[in-house]
């Protein structure tokens, strides 16, 4: 397993988001609380709207552009059929840790 050092989890607003550049293109790294953290795809399926500039709530984000509800441990759309990439990511002594050598996790169907 090949996990990359996204750095401190205080560097991720709580709640809030941040776009990470990776070799497999932009990822979305979203802090729910203070020891949660989620990484998904950057852009919404639908209308690729940047997801880090979305409204996170709960476990969820708001798209900005057309306001798609994806749960981020799942990667489904709230009442729609769409979803996005859903990348394991851990804390590890403070740091949050993106494993991107594994494929991303398929949303449930």
């Amino acid at each position: 397993m090949t996990q990359i050092d996204l750095g401190p989890i205080e560097a991720i607003p709580c709640p809030g988001a941040r776009k990470v550049k990776t070799p497999e293109g932009c990822i979305a790294v979203f802090r729910t609380a203070p020891d949660q953290v989620h990484a998904t795809g950057g852009t919404c399926p639908h209308k690729d709207g940047p997801l880090v500039e979305g409204i996170v709530h709960a476990h969820k984000v708001t798209c900005p552009l057309h306001n798609m509800v994806f749960d981020l441990t799942t990667g489904l759309a709230v009442g729609e059929d769409h979803s996005i990439p859903v990348y394991p990511v851990e804390i590890r002594d403070g740091r949050v840790m993106l494993d991107l050598a594994a494929r991303p996790l398929a949303a449930a169907e």
